[in-house]
């Protein structure tokens, strides 16, 4: 009976604490969490990069190539985040549409990407090319 209570207190920690990824073609489909935080991957697209003139915040779009997602961030961003490269951000959606992320990550180096991101822009080729034909 112990074990079994411990199995359920741990097994309920880690869903609370697990953080789902999602493409912005899936933000789109509403099939991101609305209630919780979760992580949106893809490219920073080009040309979408805002600075406020004043602090750490800073606006830009997510893409995979299919759909488009704004983010607002407020804080350091690693040093490889640029306009086209890979990134993964943690945070939720709000009322406005605009992900809220508090973290921001950018890929390691030309050869790496997330594995989620990389397989969600696949994806989103793949359906932007089925949809052109």
């Amino acid at each position: 009976c112990t074990v079994g209570a411990a199995s359920a207190l741990v097994l309920n920690a880690f869903r609370s604490n697990l953080v789902f990824f999602s493409s912005p073609t899936q933000v789109h489909a509403n099939e991101a969490p609305r209630d919780r935080s979760f992580r949106i991957g893809g490219l920073v697209e080009e040309g979408s990069v805002v600075r406020a003139p004043q602090g750490l915040t800073l606006q830009f779009v997510v893409t995979d190539s299919a759909r488009r997602v704004p983010v607002r961030y407020s804080g350091l961003t690693p040093d490889l985040f640029q306009e086209g490269k890979g990134v993964v951000a943690q945070g939720r959606i709000g009322a406005d549409g605009v992900f809220v992320a508090d973290q921001v990550l950018a890929k390691h180096d030309e050869n790496y990407m997330a594995p989620e991101a990389a397989e969600a822009l696949a994806r989103a080729r793949g359906a932007a090319q089925e949809a052109a034909k």
